[in-house]
């Protein structure tokens, strides 16, 4: 069965949803060596975050095929069932805020709910197309 144009869109976008945040992560952690809250994370996570959007625009395969009804209610039901993975880990990070927690971990979770959001919302679609709603 040949990937529509959507299709392939989501696939990429999920590719570098898993990739760029393994690669942050696996730094970020490789260099914390215990001493999170001293740590500066902030120079990384800029060069994830700016990655990844670099290689979503570069990745992203373009064509004319225009997006059908279907198309759109797949979209639509990921983005929905990602906002709530968004806004379960993002009350975690306000209850981090709340705690006094170091920056590091409030800044690393509310990465790690974008991430989650990305991830889920490319799940959801996928199945979606492959085996309908």
């Amino acid at each position: 069965m040949a990937l529509s144009l959507e299709e392939k869109r989501v696939w990429s976008y999920a590719a570098v949803a898993l990739a760029v945040p393994a690669v942050y992560f696996a730094v970020v952690l490789a260099r914390m060596a215990g001493a999170a809250p001293d740590y500066d994370y902030v120079v990384p996570m800029l060069a994830a975050i700016g990655a990844g959007l670099v290689l979503n625009m570069l990745l992203t395969p373009r064509g004319t095929e225009r997006r059908d009804e279907r198309d759109a209610e797949i979209h639509r039901r990921g983005e929905h069932i990602g906002f709530y993975v968004l806004a379960g880990v993002a009350a975690a990070a306000l209850a981090l805020t709340m705690a006094a927690v170091p920056h590091f971990w409030i800044a690393n979770t509310l990465y790690l709910a974008f991430v989650l959001n990305a991830l889920t919302s490319s799940a959801v679609k996928i199945v979606a197309y492959r085996r309908g709603f």
